[in-house]
């Protein structure tokens, strides 16, 4: 794929990454406890019927520079001690407004950095839901993990505990790039990591990468490309690195180091698309890559596959999402709700009996109508209006009326070959998958007007 410069400098706008609809910075303090655990109550009666669980574990040994998550700096045993405990105590409390004939089909541990706890307290959690919950047939139970933080030890642990999916966040193969952004060097290469998971059936490996790192080329990214290829991992994802040092002011000592120009980093884009399509590899969405018999493989090829704030899934492992532990962001069908933003705030309130909902956002019928649009143009690369129309009963001159929707706010992606489009339906082609979030960004009636800020798409 050759995506043409005049392209880079069209669509390189500010746009929300869709990770939610509304995103996150729309939620409002308004929105308290009490409405988010009556919205659990009523999550019980509300489709998707399956339970996802996000955990959150902020803790971090150092700062990664380029870090866009919640995180929490320490080596404090005590204080992970302490929080593992009030994590277990937020998952009785909460678990009791839960129906346990509703099955878990997603857990999802994410940070920080997960694998910095002793792995006595990650199966000493996990076995909190696999002995009071019920679980789907193929359920994903999924963790991020620092490969640093990795050992022998510490996988068969968690190949023990359930785990089905380990995602290792190796974000580059260059020690130049990982010592410039600060992230620990593994001790153990990462093809030796991924021998050992392998070691355990049914335990599958996802390698992640950032582009748009200080030191990062082209050139360099394709040989880290090629080196990740070999290594063969289930899944791969190349994130895009998102420079937003007015909300992570740690982000900023990288511009002293110099980061590549937006029309390098779309070369590495390009490259990364060769490597691995040529190397067997099915793109998913913008940044992802999978096994042509993979789960979400199949699910893309029936239009089928769906995400959430954990990442690509499919609508067999799709629940709706209850998370624990602090910034954790719960996603309902009707509603979102952040919890407690600091570690003590977050310890403090579940010690004194009650679950810290600090802001959250109800969502209207028109979000959820805007919200499934979206999802599929992300997911899907596609848009079916009579398919979406018929899921909330509307007719589809209604449904586009709602949405302002005009075919003359396409004519521009179809110009620049980047979809087509009938009075049916839209499909996007593989150039347009490096402007998902632009056209996603057509049928967001809030973001017109809207101050808020974004990164860019590029």
């Amino acid at each position: 794929m050759r995506i043409p410069l005049a392209l880079i400098d069209k669509y390189n706008v500010p746009v929300p990454r869709y990770t939610s609809y509304p995103p996150a910075n729309f939620f409002t303090d308004d929105f308290t406890t009490a409405d988010y655990l009556q919205a659990v109550k009523e999550s019980n009666h509300t489709q998707p019927e399956n339970i996802s669980i996000y955990l959150h574990i902020p803790f971090c040994t150092q700062l990664c520079l380029y870090c866009g998550c919640n995180t929490h700096i320490t080596k404090d045993q005590d204080m992970m001690k302490t929080y593992v405990e009030a994590l277990k105590k937020e998952i009785h409390m909460l678990g009791k407004l839960i129906d346990k004939n509703r099955k878990i089909s997603q857990i999802h541990w994410g940070g920080g950095t997960p694998n910095v706890l002793p792995s006595s307290y990650i199966g000493e959690i996990m076995e909190l839901f696999t002995s009071n919950y019920q679980f789907i047939d193929k359920p994903e139970i999924a963790i991020e993990c620092n490969p640093a933080h990795l050992d022998e030890a510490y996988i068969n642990d968690l190949a023990s505990f359930g785990f089905t999916r380990i995602s290792l966040g190796v974000q580059d193969f260059q020690e130049k790039v990982l010592n410039a952004v600060h992230r620990e060097v593994p001790e153990i290469p990462i093809a030796d990591l991924v021998g050992m998971i392998r070691k355990h059936p049914g335990v599958s490996v996802n390698l992640d990468f950032i582009y748009g790192l200080p030191y990062q080329t082209a050139a360099s990214f394709a040989e880290t490309m090629e080196k990740a290829a070999a290594i063969n991992p289930d899944r791969l994802v190349t994130f895009s690195y998102a420079h937003v040092p007015w909300v992570k002011k740690a982000q900023q000592k990288l511009e002293s180091y110099g980061l590549p120009e937006p029309e390098e980093k779309v070369k590495m884009f390009e490259v990364a698309w060769a490597k691995m399509t040529g190397a067997g590899y099915v793109p998913i969405g913008l940044d992802h890559y999978a096994k042509p018999d993979d789960d979400m493989t199949i699910a893309l090829k029936n239009r089928s596959l769906h995400r959430n704030f954990q990442g690509y899934c499919t609508r067999e492992t799709t629940g709706q999402v209850y998370a624990f532990g602090v910034t954790g962001i719960s996603q309902l069908e009707n509603v979102y709700a952040q919890n407690a933003r600091t570690v003590k705030e977050y310890i403090d309130s579940i010690n004194a009996g009650e679950i810290q909902v600090v802001k959250g956002y109800a969502l209207s019928e028109t979000d959820k109508i805007i919200r499934q649009i979206i999802n599929e143009v992300m997911c899907n690369q596609y848009l079916s209006w009579k398919q979406v129309a018929s899921q909330f009963n509307l007719e589809v001159d209604g449904l586009k009326a709602l949405l302002n929707f005009e075919e003359s706010k396409l004519d521009e992606f179809v110009k620049d070959d980047l979809l087509s489009y009938t009075t049916e339906e839209i499909v996007i082609t593989d150039l347009g998958r490096f402007v998902l979030r632009n056209i996603a960004a057509v049928f967001d009636i809030r973001l017109e007007g809207s101050i808020q800020k974004f990164s860019k798409s590029v």
